[in-house]
């Protein structure tokens, strides 16, 4: 591959996915693309940059499929789902008494594990969410990574990582090498493709939104319009929690930190509201309360 063809690259993965390839990773490029050249039928890697030039948009989604990285492990890091069950459900479960709904968006489902996660969480607190509507939607670029979160099995080495014991004998069942995770856990998520780069409007508004050690992966310009732009999804005392290296911090106003909260984050509805040319709202009820 000649360094034209890695700069053609690069550029189309950072429109198409957002993702930002530094100089010095053209083996990185190398390696996951050279299957794709023999899926392709072509000879070299230059010679995929060819068809990828006439406007092949299936090649086009199968590259940015192959450089995306779908890294997820059930309950990843543990704290986010900590202050899931201790911290955010108690207070929305207290602030939602009346409408009785919830609604969750993982940003980056990949394959599953972080819904599935969630999912469980939610079941193990039955009795107090019962007759509640909770919609848990799971999106990801990639089609070929949902439709494994959609079937819902995974490997002994996939259960092996993050998933307590008791949780994987009551909510998995087991056939052969393979574990798949309940219906009725499955059911509890729906999952669509998304790309992040694009307007999301459509998805309407959303309690909970994780966006978790996705936006490493961005340019700081990129980064700042997706948690704009997510920031305007969220209800306003809606709870953003993020991955343990990323922040809103030095990026936009339209979150603030979550005291002693790490890696969670509230809409700043003063900055959020005059964006959208609205009135400045009342006050919003202190959510450090419910913790």
């Amino acid at each position: 591959m000649t360094p034209l063809d890695y700069d053609y690259l690069r550029k189309l993965l950072k429109e198409r996915s957002g993702l930002i390839l530094s100089a010095d990773k053209q083996y990185l490029v190398e390696s996951r693309l050279t299957p794709l050249v023999r899926k392709a039928g072509v000879a070299s890697l230059g010679e995929l940059v060819t068809k990828l030039k006439v406007n092949n948009e299936r090649l086009v989604v199968d590259v940015v499929e192959a450089m995306t990285t779908n890294e997820s492990f059930f309950y990843r890091d543990k704290v986010p789902f900590d202050h899931f069950r201790e911290a955010i459900m108690p207070s929305l479960i207290a602030a939602r008494a009346k409408e009785r709904r919830i609604r969750i968006w993982c940003a980056a489902a990949s394959t599953g594990q972080e819904p599935y996660s969630l999912a469980m969480c939610l079941k193990e607190m039955k009795e107090k969410i019962a007759g509640w509507r909770i919609e848990i939607l799971g999106t990801d670029l990639s089609t070929e990574v949902l439709e494994k979160a959609k079937a819902g099995v995974y490997s002994q080495f996939e259960v092996q990582r993050g998933l307590p014991i008791q949780m994987l004998v009551k909510y998995f069942t087991q056939t052969g090498d393979t574990w798949q995770i309940s219906p009725e856990i499955r059911a509890m998520v729906q999952y669509r493709p998304l790309n992040l780069l694009t307007d999301f409007n459509q998805l309407g508004k959303f309690d909970v939104v994780f966006c978790r050690n996705v936006l490493i992966y961005f340019d700081q310009e990129t980064k700042i319009g997706v948690l704009n732009r997510i920031a305007k999804l969220l209800e306003s005392d809606g709870v953003l929690s993020l991955g343990a290296a990323e922040t809103v911090v030095g990026l936009t106003d339209a979150f603030k930190p979550m005291v002693d909260r790490r890696g969670l984050y509230a809409p700043n509805m003063d900055a959020i509201k005059p964006a959208l040319g609205l009135a400045r709202p009342a006050a919003v009820r202190p959510f450090a309360a419910a913790g």
